[in-house]
């Protein structure tokens, strides 16, 4: 009755209405109101209702209308609790440290991000020969906001130009500015509309980037379809660069990407319709006439470019290989057909990187990171002794460099940055981080749970060391669950702050990822998408099982794909879970294909036109339409941005909206739409630290273990 009361003042400093704390209905009432248009679409001969389609135009008045009326009511929501701002301030805490990226070298300095602990976006700094450091870009001068953020960095062949992107607003569209490293100081030259590109240098010419058409109207409702990939010539506009592939009907592709050989020599044109499977083309910078030769053309298989060596080209392919392998090609008859083995396929899924004149591959053992050194010619010199058990970056630099750099973290060690000799295989501690936080008061344990087909899936839980499992502790259930993207251990300052308050943290690595290979990939897309939630579902039920928890202390939460995950595991299951935080979500299953880049994930999901037996299926487990009314779903903070260009955030609008008009419970249903954010990437620190102080302050309200209790105490 206290949570219930809490609501209901809340309630009335916004209604100054008198409201009856037996009626559960009262939440329903003072929602902002969302409009009902008579929208439906038929498919198969099967009408569907869609009665807040206007939604989903993000240039209506209407629609910037119940942005702000939607984030006022949140807002009153979390004024009314008092103690979000303490909650921030704990976060600030944790993650006020010093962090640092993984050195790289480029021309005569090492470059390297670091971050004084709470800036909102990490600087750019180098050191020369003598090792004097300074700034080199400081993205924070970007905008005052720190809403403007550095996507990425690309420098030429002796380092003395720098070409990087910026994106505003979390946009997924860049723009790209040239500097001179020497002096620090902008070029003439600039690009627009650059989206999903590589910056790749032709020596010191210029740079291959990919773009779209210009969007016409909104670039939340403008869909992605033919991408390209251009020459630009330093000392040029932008309007006179060269179209190198994608101008022609059977170059026609979605997504197009580039990368150079080390040695300037080769290429490499990489063209998809898809998140999975691509073709794979070569152009000689040696041959005048730029003639464009295939290495692969069968979209159903991945395959790209790991190094080269003169004529020599080193891939990695899952061609015939699930787990994937290293494969050698003459640049001079580049085809498949004509490939050999050079590390063949392991018991577990590898991930190749090439530096310092080695090939190091990262095998992925349940999850967990192995890395083993090869030489050029395929034989194994060693397996490269890591710090612990957890996650490895890739081992980087270039070709000729005696110095590589990896970082290394897990769910309860802050990274570390190891610098290793690829000589001896030596690594040691580069940079420490200074934390206010001890790894050692908690512990990491791998179990596998059996989920509803009979599948084993691994998961690791982290918690506090003296942990009691009596099902009274808050735990939050993270998952993925797709495009062959895997979970593997890494901290979290958000997290460690969790942990440190006694909560329990569980990642399953359920199937729709990679860390078991293309099978356990495909075993959770299109038809078989109904196993990821199982997963997800049974992993809960092994932390009540266990004891780590129970129902009224579960939170789901997951982004993005994870968004749908969340939303389909709650409407499915109302009653798993006390709390339900899906983060830019994939919620409209029918129509998500029909909006930027989603048409790109139908490999994963299928669509709803393609079949009926498709539509049927994607029906059966949409989060939007399998909504229910007068059904009780958990308490559920819905998060998007209004420039997410990636899952436009229509999504969640039509999600929240749909839901606060049908949940029967006191539960609450809110939405916070961050406003000048995107999907994610390039979020400032203040508004991550808002975001979660207000998540935590959700969570604290609605879990029947109140275990922040102590944060709030006066």
């Amino acid at each position: 009755m206290q949570k219930l009361a809490l609501i209901l003042f809340f309630i009335s400093l916004l209604s100054c209405e008198q409201l009856s704390m037996n009626d559960n209905n009262n939440l329903k009432s003072i929602y902002p109101m969302t409009k009902k248009v008579n929208t439906s679409d038929l498919y198969f001969s099967k009408e569907i209702q869609d009665p807040y389609r206007w939604l989903e135009d993000d240039l209506d008045k209407e629609t910037k209308s119940w942005i702000e009326d939607q984030n006022l009511f949140t807002d009153k929501y979390f004024e009314s609790l008092g103690f979000k701002e303490q909650i921030k301030d704990g976060l600030k805490q944790i993650w006020d440290y010093e962090k640092f990226s993984s050195p790289f070298r480029e021309g005569n300095y090492i470059y390297f991000f670091k971050n004084s602990g709470l800036q909102n976006q990490s600087v750019l700094y180098r050191k020369d020969s003598q090792g004097v450091e300074e700034v080199f870009l400081d993205p924070n001068s970007f905008s005052e906001d720190g809403t403007i953020s550095l996507s990425d960095i690309s420098f030429s062949k002796d380092g003395s130009v720098a070409a990087y992107a910026i994106s505003e607003g979390g946009s997924d569209w860049r723009k790209v500015f040239f500097l001179d490293t020497e002096t620090k100081s902008l070029l003439s030259d600039s690009l627009i509309n650059v989206k999903f590109s590589s910056l790749s240098w032709k020596s010191n010419e210029g740079i291959y980037y990919s773009t779209y058409d210009a969007p016409e109207g909104s670039e939340l409702s403008s869909l992605n379809n033919d991408h390209k990939l251009y020459f630009h010539k330093l000392g040029t506009t932008q309007e006179k660069d060269q179209i190198i592939f994608g101008n022609k009907a059977e170059q026609k592709r979605r997504y197009v990407s580039s990368s150079v050989t080390e040695d300037q020599n080769y290429l490499i044109i990489s063209a998809a319709n898809s998140t999975s499977g691509n073709e794979l083309y070569l152009i000689s910078h040696l041959d005048e006439n730029l003639e464009i030769k295939t290495i692969n053309d069968d979209l159903s298989i991945d395959v790209y470019l790991l190094d080269s060596l003169d004529d020599e080209l080193f891939l990695v392919t899952n061609n015939n290989a699930d787990n994937k392998k290293i494969i050698s090609v003459q640049a001079t008859e580049p085809s498949l057909d004509k490939s050999e083995d050079l590390i063949p396929e392991q018991d577990s899924v590898m991930s190749p990187s090439s530096s310092g004149g080695y090939i190091f591959v990262e095998l992925m053992q349940n999850a967990i990171s192995k890395t083993f050194q090869y030489d050029f010619s395929g034989k194994l010199i060693r397996e490269v002794d890591l710090p612990g058990i957890g996650s490895v970056s890739p081992i980087s630099g270039k070709r000729e460099d005696d110095e590589l750099f990896y970082s290394f973290s897990n769910y309860h060690t802050p990274p570390t940055i190891y610098s290793i000799n690829p000589k001896n295989g030596k690594s040691k501690i580069y940079f420490k981080p200074k934390i206010n936080f001890d790894p050692e008061k908690y512990i990491s344990e791998q179990v596998f749970y059996t989920s509803k087909d009979g599948t084993k899936v691994p998961m690791i839980i982290t918690y506090k060391k003296g942990l009691s499992k009596n099902g009274k502790n808050p735990t939050i259930l993270y998952g993925y669950g797709g495009f062959n993207i895997s979970l593997t251990p890494n901290f979290s300052s958000i997290m460690a702050y969790w942990l440190e308050k006694g909560g329990v943290y569980a990642v399953p690595n359920i199937r729709g990822g990679g860390e078991y290979g293309k099978k356990w990939h495909l075993s959770g897309t299109k038809m078989n998408k109904q196993n990821v939630f199982d997963d997800f579902i049974y992993a809960a039920r092994f932390l009540f099982s266990e004891g780590y928890t129970k129902s009224e202390n579960l939170i789901l939460r997951g982004g993005s794909n994870g968004g749908l995950l969340v939303g389909a595991v709650m409407t499915q299951e109302p009653q798993l879970a006390r709390v339900a935080l899906p983060a830019v979500g994939v919620l409209d299953m029918l129509r998500y294909h029909k909006f930027t880049a989603g048409a790109g994930w139908a490999y994963d999901y299928g669509t709803s036109d393609e079949s009926e037996e498709m539509f049927n299926y994607l029906l059966s487990y949409s989060p939007l339409h399998n909504i229910k009314d007068e059904v009780s779903y958990p308490a559920t903070l819905i998060t998007t941005g209004d420039h997410d260009d990636r899952v436009v955030p229509a999504h969640s609008y039509k999600f929240a909206a749909t839901l606060q008009e049908a949940n029967s419970s006191e539960n609450p249903i809110l939405i916070r739409i961050e406003t000048e954010a995107g999907h994610g990437a390039g979020t400032p620190t203040e508004i991550i630290l808002d975001s979660y102080s207000e998540i935590f302050s959700f969570i604290l309200l609605n879990v029947e273990n109140n275990f922040l209790k102590k944060e709030i105490s006066p």
